[in-house]
């Protein structure tokens, strides 16, 4: 991708750090965005622990502002991977461990001006009470969320899709906006959904209608193909026709990119030259 080109249309894209890069050390990433002609990366939750060294913390985010690109989104902690758990909103017993995660997470995005942050509702344990446990993300969201509000930031969730996550709690469009408007309601404070096309496609077998039924309440946007979660166009997903519905939604924040990169690493961003040169806008002129 040519410097000074991270667009399709008028929608503003990200570079996902966590995925995209893989060859680089985490911190050389950022940079890295910057010289693809990227001004805005994304990433998930990049240490190991909720509460890692302020040390740490400090490298990341001067490698962040070193590079002159912006963080618009930032993951929380997903927990204990190897113990099963993807996400602590319906964790009880992790409460303290969640809220120590968000206390950093609203460290580093204040720092840096404020982001979207994503929040996982976690699987589901064999024989759990599924009531019980969407109230517990309910209570989750409703602590974090004006902690994180009050940092300039907006908290999201996201449904990922059965295929890939069979224990995921939280599976589609229509779930994660109930979650969402439920703890908006219970903490007076917005929380939004983080939309993602290959999760929803994979899911629902459609982007437009879900798109349709969230419009309003999306925060951030995610995009990869289906079903190899490649770039743009390496799959099934009508991307032209997504995009451009995207803009007729009026929907302003930014689509990050989180697919998996081309094995040629100059083929990554070569979708993005395509659509540039063959974007035509929402009403056609």
């Amino acid at each position: 991708m040519d410097a000074g080109q991270p667009l399709v249309g008028a929608l503003r894209l990200d570079a996902n750090l966590s995925i995209l890069f893989p060859d680089l050390p985490l911190l050389e990433r950022p940079a890295a965005a910057a010289a693809a002609g990227f001004d805005a990366v994304e990433l998930w939750w990049p240490f190991d622990e909720p509460a890692p060294p302020t040390s740490d913390v400090d490298d990341l985010v001067a490698a962040i502002e070193a590079a002159g690109v912006r963080l618009v989104l930032l993951n929380l902690w997903l927990g204990d991977r190897e113990a099963g758990q993807h996400g602590l909103l319906s964790a009880v017993g992790a409460r303290s461990a969640f809220l120590a995660n968000v206390d950093v997470v609203t460290d580093i995005v204040g720092r840096l001006g404020g982001a979207i942050v994503n929040s996982h509702v976690g699987n589901v344990p064999q024989g759990a009470d599924r009531d019980a446990l969407a109230e517990a993300a309910v209570a989750g969201l409703a602590l974090a969320a004006p902690r994180i509000t009050a940092a300039g930031a907006t908290l999201v969730v996201e449904a990922l899709n059965p295929f890939d996550f069979p224990r995921y709690g939280l599976q589609s469009t229509s779930e994660a906006l109930s979650l969402a408007q439920r703890a908006s309601e219970a903490c007076r404070t917005r929380v939004g959904i983080l939309f993602d096309a290959y999760h929803v496609q994979r899911t629902e077998g459609d982007l437009f209608g879900p798109l349709a039924e969230a419009a309003g309440h999306i925060a951030h946007v995610q995009v990869a193909d289906v079903p190899g979660r490649g770039s743009p166009g390496s799959g099934s997903i009508d991307f032209a026709g997504f995009f451009a519905e995207l803009e007729r939604s009026r929907y302003g924040g930014f689509v990050g990119l989180e697919y998996l990169p081309s094995a040629e690493p100059a083929e990554t961003f070569a979708w993005l030259r395509d659509a540039a040169a063959g974007w035509r806008p929402p009403d056609g002129r």
